[in-house]
Parts: structure tokens; sequence; C-alpha cells
């Protein structure tokens, strides 16, 4: 049996731009929405965009940052407020839509209606600390998506696994003293933002409850798979997530300009079907993607492909990790490997 797929894309998403050159531009996107449409048609379910509400995004960012993000946007000069994060008229209204538009996804998952959503939304949101937006991040979609959950839904068991090649920063610090959202990542060490060490585990009643794992650059899909299988295997056995959210960064592929990570586009879909596996097990399959990074356009588009023909494919067999001894090395040295089991 399909599983039942919702799929967020709207055109307002296209607002957030700037007339000068930037990798996080509408044109990323663009393309993808024509091709979901010509090779899904009558496949999934579209789910209409929707502003978040100023305290569904106070939820987990500053009044401040808000009138900071407001304020900057009518400004001359687009990177008055960041150097890599251009604000214009209309990009608050644009990261509304994508924040709201990804609490329209977890609605649709929680009643029952979808059993699993993707969000093709920009401006992305992993970077986006409580009192700041860095990195092409305004609102931190998948951490506005996880406290609506746990608000909203009262779940206490959220599961965040964020593969894009860059930490997630600003999702590490929302949760960080938590543990009714345990956060994973798998990123890129030493690149921006250049924090995600492994010893960053979380604070208080959250300590433990992150789970960073730097990678050296020009790992691929062995490692990349070893590491996700390992990790999310011992994490779903015992934490055993109400929901799992993923921050969907491609910029990892081996064709982007932005990293030096040798992921092929076949590993996205890969990594699809593993999670699919482990949110059937754990979750009764709910499984939310929120689109991050990934700036070549052809290689953006080709990977998100492969990840959608996953989520809109049959259940399939377990996918077989094979053993990797320089990814191994990094778990044996993790100073989590024994609380999660994930040696």
């Amino acid at each position: 049996m399909n599983n039942r797929c919702g799929l967020l894309f709207d055109e307002r998403y296209f607002h957030h731009r700037i007339d000068g050159v930037s990798l996080e531009n509408p044109d990323r996107i663009r393309n993808l929405y024509s091709e979901i449409r010509n090779r899904y048609e009558g496949r999934y379910v579209r789910l209409p965009a929707r502003e978040a509400t100023t305290a569904q995004i106070e939820g987990v960012h500053s009044p401040f940052y808000l009138d900071q993000i407001r304020n900057h946007a009518i400004k001359p000069d687009p990177y008055s407020y960041d150097p890599d994060t251009y604000l214009m008229e209309e990009s608050f209204a644009t990261a509304r839509l994508a924040a709201g538009g990804c609490l329209a996804l977890c609605d649709a998952v929680m009643a029952g209606d979808l059993d699993v959503g993707y969000g093709l939304v920009r401006p992305p949101g992993h970077h986006a600390e409580p009192g700041r937006g860095m990195g092409f991040c305004v609102l931190n979609n998948v951490g506005i998506a996880a406290q609506y959950l746990r608000d909203f839904y009262q779940l206490s068991r959220i599961l965040v696994l964020d593969f894009d090649v860059h930490h997630g920063n600003g999702t590490q610090e929302l949760f960080y003293e938590t543990g009714e959202v345990l956060f994973v990542s798998v990123h890129e060490r030493d690149i921006f933002p250049n924090t995600g060490a492994s010893s960053e585990v979380g604070r208080d009643a959250g300590e433990g409850y992150t789970i960073n794992v730097p990678t050296p650059s020009h790992f691929g899909d062995d490692e990349y798979t070893f590491l996700v299988g390992k990790i999310m295997q011992g994490v779903v056995e015992q934490y055993m997530p109400q929901v799992i959210l993923v921050s969907a960064g491609y910029d990892g592929h081996a064709d982007d300009p932005i990293s030096a990570t040798m992921l092929s586009t076949r590993w996205f879909g890969t990594v699809t079907t593993m999670l699919k596996q482990y949110a059937a097990e754990s979750c009764n399959n709910r499984l939310i993607f929120i689109l991050e990074g990934g700036y070549n356009q052809e290689s953006l588009q080709a990977s998100v492909l492969a990840s959608l023909d996953s989520l809109m494919a049959p259940a399939a067999g377990r996918v077989g990790v094979m053993h990797s001894e320089r990814a191994s090395r990094i778990l044996r040295d993790h100073p989590l490997k024994k609380r999660w089991n994930i040696l």
C-alpha cells in the first residue's frame, strides 16, 4: 500500500527574492514545482499554505527579533540585518507562509489524513535562532512545527533529524534544554555555522537529547548511510518518537557548490526509505520533511524527486547498512554512544 503523501508548495514562496545574486533564490524550486505536477499527478494531496500566527512564531522566536525583521525589510540595503540573509518587503510574509504551511502538514498528519508530508518551502529555517536569523534563514520552520506539536497536540517525544550539510544551530538552540524534542544532526564539520561539535549534547533536562555527528569533508553515501542507520536505529528503539520531523537539506550533494560532502542523488532516496521504515515502526508512519538547503538547481531537483519517489512508493524492505570503518570511528568516540546504543 502506498503512503498517503501530502505536498506543500505555493508560488507565493517565490516572493522572497532579491534582484542581485544569491544562492538562495526562487529558481531553486521553481522548476521543481512544475516537475512535481507532471510527475506525480493524482498521487499526492496538495495542501494549501497558510500564515503562521504571531503567537505560533513567538513560541520559538522573540518579539524583538520579529520587530527586527519588519524594520530591516524596509531598509534600502537588503543585507542590513545579516551579510548572508537578505530581507525585502515580502520576506516576512513569505517566511510566515513557509512556517504556517509546515503547521498545515502537521495538522493533516496528526489527524490521520496523511501518513507522510513534504513542505517544499522557502526561505529555509534551521539556522534561525530564537533571537536572530542567519545563513539564508528567516524563521525556523522545523522549530515552529515541533513547538506547535508540543503545544497544540501535547506531544512529548518529537524526533528531529537534520541531514543538511550545515549544522542546524538554530534548531539545536531552541530545544537544547528539553527532552521533549530529540535533535539529531549529521553535518560536515568546520564549515558554517561552525557549531555542532559532538560534545554539544544538551543541557539540564535536555542533556543527552542533542546528538551531533560532525563528519569530515568528502564523506559520501556509504558513510552517511552507516551513520544515519546506526544512530536512528538506537534512537528510535529507545525514544519511540511520536512523530519524526526532517530538516531535509540537499547541499551535501557532490554537485552542490557550498560543501565538500560527496552524496549522490540516489542517497536521498535511500535515506527517505530508511526514515519511512523508522516512522512505521515507532510513530504510525508520521513523517514530515521540510526543505532546507540545496543550491545547485539540477542536483536539488533530482534529489528532492528521489525523496518524493520514496515517500510515495509502497513499503520496501529494510535498507542494508554496510559497515564503514571511517564512519564507525566517529561513533566509537561519541559521548552519547552508550546512552543511545549507537555503536
